[in-house]
């Protein structure tokens, strides 16, 4: 799809990737340009957070707005408008820009701006007609945060003020007739994910020890802060252990979730003294520097790579390369 836009000098070529969202282009974009609010239920892996922004691109735009799309988290935002920025054929913080706490990559000719919840929230205090916004869409809905749960009372009451602006819901597992009804019945769109063949093995860990020290009825700090320890080392165990076993299945990364990033420093020291040099050991959480988390984002790498991750890595982020889940 060509597009003039106010915001390039040339036409914008608009492509999308083979995914079960762009076989809707069409009912998409219909429904967008009929439409002011739409909700649009997209299983994980359907391509909806990357592609909807683009949709809505190719839609129209006023000149001089922004479309706003909201991520639950920075580091969310951030990859996110980098994908769409590669996928148009434009640098970050051009066409395609973020903003997030402490960092605003948003120009005057920026068309899509991915941003945190709280960021749109926090703008809505200073401008609360959101004037500067032609479409809002708020992704990842079904993670419910106060600021979304707040966003959303706030569009509903925005859009019967503004008769120019569009809203966009998407998520994963939304109560679609609920959301509906909230934007009076406003239309559903349903999109099936990327499904994939999954193993799922269960390896129990055994913490003898452990539970023994909590059955006592009053145990002592000291025997209560044994036994944690007991716990956490073997948990690291059970993680060395499991991908030992993996790496003997065959090629592929590793993604490892834990708890925090106590649990995510543990876990790599742990792994760089057991593993040879061969294999490449990835933390990601979201206080990490942009540029160890962009280390995680390459889509070619040379080593086997173990990806330690909070649960930052769940919602809207594609970590390239991954076969095996822990």
């Amino acid at each position: 799809m060509t597009l003039n836009t106010c915001r390039t000098s040339s036409p914008l070529q608009i492509t999308y990737p083979d995914l079960p969202v762009s076989a809707r282009r069409d009912d998409i974009l219909a429904a967008l340009k009929k439409n002011r609010v739409l909700i649009l239920c997209g299983e994980t892996g359907s391509g909806k957070t990357t592609q909807i922004p683009k949709m809505c691109l190719e839609a129209g735009v006023k000149q001089g707005k922004l479309i706003g799309c909201t991520q639950p988290r920075r580091i969310a935002a951030r990859s996110v408008a980098a994908r769409i920025a590669q996928e148009l054929g434009s640098e970050l913080g051009g066409l395609v820009g973020y903003k997030i706490r402490f960092t605003d990559k948003v120009r005057h000719d920026t068309a899509i701006k991915v941003m945190t919840d709280g960021i749109l929230l926090a703008e809505s205090q200073g401008d609360p007609m959101l004037s500067r916004y032609d479409t809002i869409i708020i992704d990842e809905a079904h993670e419910r945060s106060l600021n979304i749960d707040f966003l959303l009372g706030y569009l509903k009451t925005l859009v019967n003020k503004r008769t120019d602006l569009r809203v966009v819901i998407t998520s994963a597992t939304i109560d679609a007739d609920r959301f509906s009804k909230h934007f009076d019945d406003a239309p559903v769109i349903e999109v099936s994910g990327r499904t994939y063949p999954v193993e799922i093995r269960w390896r129990p860990i055994e913490r003898e020890e452990a539970s023994d020290a909590r059955k006592s009825q009053a145990p002592a700090a000291g025997a209560s802060a044994r036994a944690n320890k007991r716990d956490a080392q073997a948990d690291i165990a059970a993680i060395l252990d499991a991908t030992d076993e993996l790496a003997q299945r065959g090629s592929g990364d590793i993604l490892v979730f834990l708890p925090g990033e106590r649990e995510i420093r543990d876990a790599a020291e742990a792994l760089r003294k057991h593993h040879p040099p061969g294999t490449e050991i990835l933390p990601l959480f979201s206080r990490l520097s942009v540029a160890e988390q962009d280390a995680i984002f390459k889509p070619t790498h040379a080593l086997r790579r173990i990806v330690l991750a909070t649960n930052v890595a769940e919602t809207s982020l594609t970590v390239p390369g991954i076969r095996y889940v822990i």
